[in-house]
């Protein structure tokens, strides 16, 4: 693959993908370096992130893990740990393989009642031919309710961004809009008008990224927050299903908890 580095950034991705579709795991970090590469459509943006899934994406790790994590310091001067991306199918698995969902003292009794219910479990969802797209390793996990994303954090010592903190994390001192600044424009994020029709990989779209490192704050995925009104929770919808209106900083929806939703996923994080 040496030769490849005198290639354009295009054609480099096309050799590495191809190599990777062979099963090359050799290629994985320089897939990983091609993410902050200028100029690719979103379509090999979309590529670059499977062919990473395929052989085994070197920047999956775990809340154990302190590359996981990205310190903020919020308006009021009150500093927070954040996930530097969205919890992934790959950290999700790992938690129901561990049997950690199945312990009640991770849960609300509320979750509890949920989680005792009779309803499909995740796997079973999972496992349908419709979701086969959608459960990659390496993009974040989705169709996972509320009650079960507090579950998951309680587990890691963590819990969701609150709805403000994360505005704040978009927008920083200067205010910005979207994590890049303004105007929207093309191909920053993964949502409705890029037509892909589905989640990337985490952090794969390099403009949607605070200064500090925190990945797909405007599309990809909607992310649940810790804010409650009444019965419901409040989510930020922005998403690849969702249009450009959506991924603004301050845009919101209300769920029930007990929603399972194919593109609304969750963030951890922690009080310093």
């Amino acid at each position: 693959m040496n030769d490849s580095q005198s290639l354009s950034p295009t054609s480099r991705l096309e050799a590495l993908t191809e190599a990777a579709g062979r099963g090359d795991a050799s290629v994985a970090s320089a897939l990983v370096a091609l993410i902050d590469e200028p100029g690719f459509t979103p379509q090999q943006r979309m590529a670059l992130g499977e062919a990473l899934g395929q052989i085994g994406d070197p920047r999956l790790c775990s809340p154990g893990d302190a590359g996981y994590w990205v310190e903020v310091t919020l308006d009021d001067d009150h500093r927070i740990s954040v996930a530097r991306n969205m919890v992934t199918t790959a950290e999700w698995i790992a938690f129901l393989d561990s049997g950690a969902y199945d312990d009640d003292s991770h849960w609300t009794e509320a979750g509890l009642a949920w989680r005792n219910g009779d309803r499909p479990t995740w796997r079973q969802l999972a496992a349908a031919e419709d979701s086969k797209p959608l459960i990659i390793p390496n993009q974040p996990v989705v169709g996972v309710s509320w009650y079960e994303a507090m579950a998951y954090s309680s587990a890691h010592g963590a819990r969701l961004l609150e709805f403000d903190e994360r505005v704040y994390i978009i927008r920083g001192p200067g205010k910005r809009p979207y994590p890049w600044g303004a105007p929207f424009g093309q191909a920053n994020a993964n949502t409705r008008e890029e037509v892909l029709g589905k989640p990337s990989a985490v952090g794969v779209f390099p403009q949607d990224r605070t200064p500090e490192g925190v990945n797909d704050l405007a599309g990809n995925v909607a992310e649940w927050t810790l804010d409650v009104v009444g019965d419901r929770r409040v989510i930020h919808p922005g998403s690849c299903e969702q249009p450009s209106m959506a991924a603004w900083a301050k845009a919101l929806h209300i769920l029930s908890p007990a929603a399972r939703v194919p593109d609304l996923g969750f963030r951890l994080a922690r009080d310093l």
